[in-house]
């Protein structure tokens, strides 16, 4: 094995270990938040849906290219997620400004606003953060909600496979950004491709 592929190894031993101990971890007992949709006023209670676990978002809304990067991502395996799971986005944007967005990058997500208030404060993935990316695992016996266990979302982690293909090219996290549109040249340009390499 070459120096890359034992650290892959070690990295792979690892997550095995983390997850072990997310498996093992003590659920927690939160309060029953309230935030703002489409369709009304809901409860975190409300957003299991009849499910027993819950996987919240925390994006920090349509102005991060970093979290709609991420969020692009989710959304391409949703449905496997859904099949057992209930999933909701959830940002301090409005409703409104939230369905619009998942709307242009064809999100299939449930969508809730916490307005920037106290469940984003109480329950950042980070202590003391108002609006960091992650995400939350809920879970509920039916009467109360608890929190399993969270992450923090960023350049570089393990919840966003784009860094690791992008590390295999050796391009790093300083020299990629997301965008949120990627220009693509026409077949032909209103100058008729002068001055264009």
């Amino acid at each position: 094995m070459n120096e890359m592929q034992k650290i892959e190894m070690e990295i792979m031993e690892r997550v095995q270990k983390l997850e072990k101990l997310r498996k093992e971890a003590e659920p927690e007992k939160v309060r029953n938040y309230s935030f703002a949709t489409l369709d009304g006023e809901v409860t975190l209670k409300d957003l299991f849906g009849g499910k027993d676990k819950l996987f919240a978002i925390h994006n920090m809304g349509q102005g991060c290219r970093h979290c709609t990067l991420w969020a692009d991502g989710v959304n391409a395996f949703l449905p496997h997620l859904e099949d057992e799971f209930a999933v909701v986005l959830l940002s301090k944007d409005d409703p409104e400004t939230q369905r619009r967005f998942a709307n242009s990058r064809g999100w299939r997500f449930r969508m809730a606003s916490h307005g920037g208030g106290d469940y984003i404060r109480e329950q950042g993935v980070i202590p003391d953060s108002d609006n960091y990316p992650g995400i939350v695992c809920y879970v509920t016996n039916g009467e109360d909600v608890f929190k399993k266990n969270s992450a923090v979302w960023g350049p570089g982690d393990l919840f966003c496979a784009q860094w690791h293909i992008l590390s295999l090219a050796g391009v790093g996290l300083e020299e990629w950004t997301p965008q949120f549109q990627y220009w693509k040249r026409p077949e032909k340009l209103i100058d008729g491709n002068e001055n264009v390499r």
